[in-house]
């Protein structure tokens, strides 16, 4: 289940990607399957890391001939360990509305980018993202669990706030508009999320879709994607020239 769309980052045989905060892989090994490419996974979350490696060794060859190269590593989004213009691109999925200080990842993501280099963003988009925090207010709700959402973005407010930082937005969408029901029943049904039968039917549906991708849920999701797709998806491109 990926968010970006991977083709948008212009990518070509040998190019060397970093997935900011990769969870437990999903982008990893989809840009993997591309073969020929470099790719660093940072998380600060150890367990997710593990599992990505775990996914990883389960996946088949790539479709290049060249299998490339995918390593995990733990770090932190505002003081990342490489070295300035070291990537091509970089996904940041998910990411910033758990950061206190998502500026300073911002910045750290325009060091370690190459000039003319890529960059898809991702976050919750406001509107549905509201309505999770209605259904699980304070104190306990939501967006007030250890490491959960701090913010909700605005979709103009955040790419001004990268653009100022010496991008350009190139295009952008939203994503996964089968998704935000899940968050809402979750938020509903807040103390048994995990376990409450109508969230844990709507869970299997999801599985099942990503699984199977069956045509009549791809056209379903196709259409409400952009009414009411969880992720706002923002590419852009980091000016200057080498």
């Amino acid at each position: 289940m990926l968010t970006a769309r991977l083709q948008h980052l212009g990518l070509s045989a040998g190019d060397r990607v970093l997935d900011l905060g990769c969870g437990e892989g999903r982008h990893v090994h989809g840009l993997y399957m591309i073969g020929g490419l470099e790719i660093d996974g940072i998380d600060l979350d150890a367990e997710a890391l593990e599992k990505a490696e775990v996914g990883l060794s389960s996946l088949p060859p790539p479709r290049g001939s060249d299998d490339g190269v995918a390593r995990f590593a733990q770090g932190d989004a505002t003081a990342l360990m490489f070295e300035d213009n070291t990537f091509d691109a970089v996904i940041c999925s998910e990411v910033l509305e758990h950061l206190p200080d998502y500026h300073a990842a911002i910045a750290e993501i325009r060091r370690v980018l190459k000039p003319g280099g890529g960059l898809c963003i991702s976050v919750p988009r406001a509107w549905p993202e509201r309505i999770c925090w209605h259904l699980a207010p304070p104190p306990d709700g939501y967006p007030f669990q250890p490491g959960g959402h701090i913010r909700i973005f605005d979709k103009v407010d955040l790419k001004i706030s990268i653009e100022r930082k010496g991008f350009r937005m190139v295009r952008r969408h939203y994503a996964h508009g089968l998704h935000a029901p899940l968050w809402w029943l979750k938020c509903a049904f807040w103390a048994r999320r995990d376990d409450h039968p109508w969230v844990k039917t709507y869970h299997r549906f999801l599985v099942w879709d990503i699984m199977k991708r069956p045509p009549l849920t791809r056209v379903l999701d196709a259409l409400l994607t952009p009414v009411m797709g969880k992720s706002l998806v923002m590419y852009f491109e980091k000016e200057g020239k080498l």
